[in-house]
Order: C-alpha cells, then structure tokens, then sequence
C-alpha cells in the first residue's frame, strides 16, 4: 500500500503516513502539537485544521479536500451543536486518502508558535498625520446661506487654521445629522499626511471625541506582529503577533513567487491571506485595549518586497527575477478600506517606502528605529530572515543589500527544527570534554540536567530545535571539536563519545534521545553554513563599497535576530568581527519604525528622504559574491581574522580533517572569560 505524504503548516513537518491514518495521530507522530482534550472523540473541537488546496510544486504535493476522508459522525453533530468553520476538520475523525498540505489554525493552537515581536519601550515624540479638532458651529441662518458642511469647514479655519479641507464623500449624507446630535458641537479629524500638504476631513463625531487610534503592523514573511496606539497619547494599548498563513504557500520567499507563477489564483489566494490574518489580528488588539474597531483612523505597514506586493494586491512575478523591478517603490497612501481592512470609513493606510527590489519596507523602517544615517559611527544593521536585509553605513553614506539566506536560520531544511514554541529547544550548552549537552527548552524552567526538567518534559515535549537553539548548537559543536573549521562532523570522535553516530559515510550529533531522537546531521551543518555565508557575503559586498575593514557597531533586527547571542552569531561568522558589547539585539526594528512613523509624521517624510540615499547593491551581480561566499563557508572565515572575538573565546586551532593526512583530531575551543551564560 502506498504510503501518502503530509505538510503540516506553519511548522513545516511532514511524512508519510498509510491510507486511511486520522491526521490527528499523523501530526502526534511529527511532534505536530495538535490540541485534543477529548480524547478524539469530537467533542471538544479543539484538534481543528484546514486541507489547503493546490499545487504546491516545492514541496511536491497535490493538495486537495478529495484527498480527505468526507464527514463522519462526530463532525456532522459538532457542526450541529459548535461552530465549525467553512473549510475546517476535526483531525481526530478526518482521515487521510491522500497527498495533504494541513493548516493548523492558529486560533485553536494552545501551544502556538511563540511570536516575540513585542513593541519597544521607547518614548516617541507624538506628531501624527490625524488631528482631533474640536469646533463648536454657528446654527444655520435664514440671512446666512451657508450649508452645515461649510458652516464647520468655517470654524475648523478659523480655530485650527486648516484651509481647503477635502472631505471624504461618505461623510456628506451625515453631517447634517452629527451637526444636530451634537447639538452645534463636533469633532473633526482631520488627516494631513505632511505639514504643508492638502488634508482631508476623514471622520466627523458629534460632541467632544478626545480619543484616537492607530495601528503598526509589521508583515514579516514567517510572522506578522501588530501594536495598537493611541494617537494622541502615544500610548500602546496592545501588541499581538500570528504566523503569516502564507507560509502554507511557500516557507521562503522564492517558493511564494513561484507558486504565484504556476497557479493562476495564487496571487489572490496569498493576498486574500495575509489580510485575513492582519484582520484577526486588528480584532485581537481591538479586544485586547478594549476599543471599538471603528476608531481606528490611521494604520502604517512595513514588509518586504513581496510581502509588500501580495498586501497590497500586487502580482510578485517581477521580484521573482532580474532586474527584480518593483511595481511601485515609494511610499503608499490610500483608504484602508481599498484593501479590505476595514476600520473606520476614512480610515488611512500608510506604508513606508521600499529600498530596492529585495530589501523592503521593513528595512527602511528598521533604518528609521537605529538610524544609521544620523550617526558617524559604521553601522551594520542585519535583518536575519528568510531573506537577510543588511544595511551598512553613517551620516556620510549608506548602502543596502539583500542576501537569500533561506529558511535554515528558522529551523526549516534543518532535520530536528521546529519553529519557536513550547517543546523546542532555544539554548544549548555542550562540555567539551565529554560532549554532552545541557539545553533549555521554551515552556521548561529548568535546564536539561537540572531536577524537574524530565517531570515537566512529558508534559511539555522536547519537540524539536527552534532558530536560536540551531545557531547555539552549531557554534557549541565547533568550539567543542565535533565540527571542523570546514563543517565536518569529525567521526573519530565516535570511539570517545555515543553522541557521535555514523551515518554511512558521513556522521551525526545526537542531542536527544528520547520519545522523538534529535540529531544534528552534515546536512543541517552544511545548511546553516551556507545560510551564513550568504549573509557574510552580503555584508562584505557592502564593506567593500563603503571602503571599510571593520564595522564600529551592529544591529540584530527582527524577531530571530533578537533571539541570537551575538557571541555566537560572532563564533559562527554570520556577521564581521566587532566588539561585543556593541553587538545589540535591536529587537523588532521594523515594527518600531513602522510605529515611529504612525505617531510623527515627520518620520515619514525623514525616511521618504533616506530612501532615495541610500545606494543599492544587487549581490547577484557583484562578481566577488561568490569569493566572500566560499570563504565564509568555513567557521567563523576562512581568511578574515576575528581579533575581537578571540579576546572573549579560544576558538579551535585552524586546524581540520580535510586539511591534514593523518586525521588529526582539532582542538577545542574555550571560553576566555565568564562571559558564557547558561
């Protein structure tokens, strides 16, 4: 009997699993935390999922509800008597029939993906496109003509000095009736996206309105993270975070536009999902600051390129290859309700400008959070995703660049990763002596080789590796001597330890073994290597053009980013030598800009400027990509010394298998100072 081959989304696992297998037990055998209270026996309704259908070339599946068993007994009474979603199972009673792209949604997820893109707290100077103009009218006149509409234009002038106001058409059928509800009394707001250009009058109140809202929404392509702020206080009411539903699509960013080119809807249907998942997520924040929806005026969103087109509704095709022409890469300003995100009627939508084909929004806003362009020193600011956006420079000049890095530094095309939720592991420590690890897992308090982790384990699960567990493990193996300077897991170390298993001709590192056995292969080494040397290379393209050998300061953006300890970001060479303790976490960056241009408009116009300044280099046409790539295979790089970092960490001698006739086994590196936590 053939065997049928399930995708599970947004964690990316999947196997082959027999005809007629419940997806329940299916996601049970992948680690796939699938809630289930009853048992499975469709009552609590909590195990629901999504069959996606189309092609999903990267993947090689043909997904579609033919491919499900139809509705049994338990879902037909739970539909009766819950609510069961359009389009939703229950995985208990669904059963499999054939090749299956499943979505797990992530309202029914208890144990969700941790989305850590909480807003920063820092103050911003509050200056935004939506004022709040109170105004008390004169009553209408039989000696004064004048219509109501023109009676409040008149004393928005006078009181607030704005001339020329446009109103927005649905306005005109109701200002007579706010005019009377507040008996002569309202409150106009009034957008004016710059100082000095035509503002609109986009809602009317009656009485006194002494309160406003705004939204920042950053689109990443793994995540998108949302924050709800007052626009007159300044005053974040709520954060909220979803993975992006495109991930069932395409988990990089290639894979999205490819399937926007072999499936004639594909464009649509990406669309149609993230602007569902951003409205759930205006719903959540809504609930969460306890506001009404429809005081939201103004909403800002940042995202890549593609991320960007698919919001807006445009086809990506273009991105997808040279010249890697975007559609439109100035800043965006239209009605929010132009793009099916409903808010209040006259509601606006900003989204800041792109930099270049491949390096977005998001980058331009994570420019404006760390300023690179108002400062003397060499800054680097890298945004660790599926696509790395690195921007280099100072006050003098600024250059930018993208580099595929793939979805390796997120645990996908790695053997044990996960995404980060409860049950992966996110930091790791291995004993260079007897190359045993200790690790902690998201979920668990204590570390692994602390009383009452295994107790809370059976609970919780040891499931996988997230982003940040994956760069510690590869930078312990290195410093340990498991792996050589060129990546390779040294096999004679078989003799010394059972965690070095062979795998034919190649080995691995086991660092679980248990209800689900963790093992690092050559090929999740090789993964992150090339991953990294993707980014290295980048980065030294832009060193290149500004002329520099050193950088004084980097930036980690993004929510992986923050998760990175930059002396292993240092020992694995993902970005140049630099003192440590300017090597920050700069956290969400994007969704700090984004929220920095909601509440001052001035930002708006300042990154307008920048945009237009910085200098964009396209890393495919650089001929020394490939030179910095090769070299930057090898840990932490095969030519460029890292003085900075040896101060802190003993890295092993330069010393590897591949290079020495009798197997040498390499030295192992050691911490320097105390600076190792864990």
């Amino acid at each position: 009997m053939t065997d049928h081959l399930v995708l599970f989304m947004p964690s990316g696992k999947r196997g082959r699993f027999p005809k007629d297998t419940p997806i329940l037990e299916a996601a049970r055998q992948l680690g796939v935390h699938v809630e289930s209270v009853c048992g499975g026996r469709g009552i609590c309704g909590r195990c629901q999922v999504e069959v996606q259908e189309g092609v999903f070339a990267k993947h090689g599946i043909t997904s579609s509800s033919d491919h499900i068993s139809e509705f049994g007994g338990n879902e037909v009474r739970y539909s009766q008597k819950r609510d069961l979603k359009p389009g939703r199972r229950l995985s208990c009673s669904a059963k499999i029939l054939g090749d299956l792209v499943v979505d797990i949604p992530q309202d029914t997820v208890v144990n969700a993906q941790v989305v850590r893109k909480d807003a920063d707290a820092r103050v911003i100077e509050r200056n935004p496109a939506i004022q709040m103009c109170y105004v008390e009218v004169e009553e209408p006149d039989m000696h004064k003509p004048l219509g109501d509409l023109d009676r409040i234009l008149q004393a928005i002038e006078a009181d607030w000095g704005f001339k020329d106001l446009a109103i927005d058409a649905y306005l005109l059928g109701q200002v007579q009736g706010i005019l009377r509800e507040g008996d002569w009394k309202v409150t106009a707001a009034i957008h004016e996206p710059f100082e000095g250009r035509p503002a609109t009058l986009v809602a009317l109140y009656p009485g006194l309105k002494n309160e406003a809202y705004g939204i920042a929404c950053d689109i990443g392509s793994t995540t998108i993270a949302m924050h709800l702020s007052s626009l007159l206080s300044g005053r974040t009411l709520a954060s909220s975070g979803t993975s992006n539903p495109q991930i069932r699509f395409g988990e990089d960013l290639m894979s999205r536009v490819s399937y926007v080119m072999m499936n004639p809807e594909g464009r649509e249907g990406m669309t149609k999902a993230v602007r569902g998942a951003i409205n759930e997520l205006i719903d959540k924040v809504c609930k969460q600051g306890e506001i009404d929806r429809a005081d939201i005026l103004d909403a800002v969103f940042v995202g890549n390129p593609i991320m960007h087109h698919l919001f807006l509704g445009i086809d990506p095709t273009e991105l997808g290859g040279a010249p890697f022409a975007l559609a439109v890469s100035g800043a965006v300003n239209i009605r929010s309700s132009e793009i099916d995100i409903p808010l209040n009627p006259g509601a606006r939508t900003y989204m800041l400008p792109c930099i270049a084909g491949h390096v977005g929004a998001d980058a331009a806003a994570a420019t404006l959070t760390e300023g690179p362009h108002r400062q003397d020193e060499m800054m680097l600011l890298v945004d660790v995703g599926t696509n790395a956006e690195i921007v280099l420079g100072n006050a003098a000049r600024t250059v930018a660049a993208s580099s595929p890095t793939g979805p390796a530094f997120e645990g996908a095309e790695i053997s044990c990763g996960q995404r980060a939720a409860p049950g992966a592991i996110e930091r790791i420590r291995i004993d260079p002596q007897t190359l045993e690890p200790r690790y902690r897992v998201i979920g668990i308090e204590p570390w692994s080789d602390e009383p009452g982790f295994e107790k809370a384990a059976e609970k919780v699960g040891v499931t996988g590796v997230c982003g940040s567990g994956i760069i510690e493990i590869i930078a312990e193996m290195y410093l340990a001597g498991i792996i050589t300077e060129d990546g390779v897991i040294n096999g004679d170390l078989a003799a010394r330890s059972d965690r070095i298993i062979g795998n034919g001709r190649t080995f691995s590192y086991l660092l679980r073994d248990g209800k689900q056995r963790l093992t690092v292969s050559q090929t999740d080494v090789r993964a992150i290597q090339l991953a990294k040397a993707a980014l290295y290379a980048g980065v030294k393209l832009l060193m290149d053009k500004q002329g520099v050998d050193h950088v004084d300061r980097i930036g980690l953006a993004g929510a992986f980013g923050s998760f990175i300890d930059p002396e292993y970001a240092l020992v694995l060479g993902l970005v140049p030598d630099c003192d440590l303790d300017k090597v920050k976490a700069v956290g969400n960056a994007a969704g700090t800009g984004a929220r920095m241009a909601l509440l001052n408009r001035a930002y708006r116009r300042e990154i307008e400027k920048t945009v237009t300044r910085i200098e964009k280099i396209e890393t495919a046409l650089e001929s020394k990509f490939q030179e910095h790539f090769v070299n930057a295979m090898a840990f932490p790089n095969k030519i460029d010394a890292f003085p900075k970092l040896t101060e802190v960490v003993k890295l092993p001698e330069r010393t590897n298998k591949s290079d020495t006739a009798d197997g040498t086994e390499p030295s192992a590196g050691r911490r320097r100072g105390g600076r190792r936590r864990g």
